[in-house]
């Protein structure tokens, strides 16, 4: 049992080693720049994602914190169990975050998708909603980045296919990402509102077709 653990450890260390830090520095600037123009972050995911998303979310609102500018504005679309149960009861269970979205979302916010396959499918309704209402799109995926590669404005793959691997990096990118806004929003350091990095993959390859139609305008990185 000792050697599985110890395994699991050395495993996950080598993908902290490699992880696409490019891509998360983008999403971290990606949300910078919504709170900056007043918008909304959304959260969600399925199972230990909607945990995550849930704990982002907290971290979020409560732990960037910092004296005399505004808090970040985040709702998780894992929490309200009676909403879900009833998108998911009236409708299906594909519709339960695109369906709140729906009702929430709007142009300029941003909306943070986390699933480790990349192509669950209520998440990849979620991404299709947000389009549609022309918010920021950003992923956190496992490493093939599943069908969220090609629907979002940015994807953070972490190069593994352990999902337990994938699920532990995310909520290490979240804590990352949190700490980076942190210390930059204490620190003073300013960011135009209407400043926004074009969204890529890691590798450089650009984001897929539909997302590229939505931020040609966008200044490259």
């Amino acid at each position: 049992m000792r050697d599985d653990l110890q395994r699991y450890a050395c495993e996950l260390a080598d993908v902290v080693q490699n992880m696409p830090f490019r891509a998360v520095a983008a999403a971290a600037e990606m949300l910078l720049a919504c709170h900056r123009r007043g918008g909304t972050i959304f959260v969600m995911g399925n199972g230990g994602s909607a945990a995550t998303a849930s704990h982002f979310a907290c971290d979020l609102a409560k732990g960037t914190r910092a004296d005399g500018i505004p808090p970040f504005r985040v709702i998780p679309l894992t929490d309200n169990v009676p909403l879900l149960t009833a998108w998911g009861n009236d409708t299906q269970y594909d519709r339960i975050f695109a369906e709140q979205l729906v009702n929430l979302v709007r142009a300029g916010d941003s909306v943070v998708l986390i699933s480790a396959s990349g192509s669950s499918p209520n998440v990849v309704a979620a991404a299709e909603a947000a389009h549609g209402a022309r918010a920021d799109t950003i992923a956190l995926t496992g490493r093939s980045g599943g069908q969220l590669r090609d629907l979002v404005d940015l994807v953070v793959r972490v190069p593994s296919d352990c999902i337990e691997q994938v699920e532990d990096a995310h909520l290490a990118i979240a804590h990352g990402i949190c700490v980076a806004l942190r210390n930059c929003l204490r620190s003073g350091e300013d960011t135009p509102a209407n400043v926004v990095p074009l969204p890529r993959t890691e590798d450089g390859s650009p984001v897929g077709t539909e997302a590229r139609r939505r931020v040609t305008s966008l200044p490259r990185v």
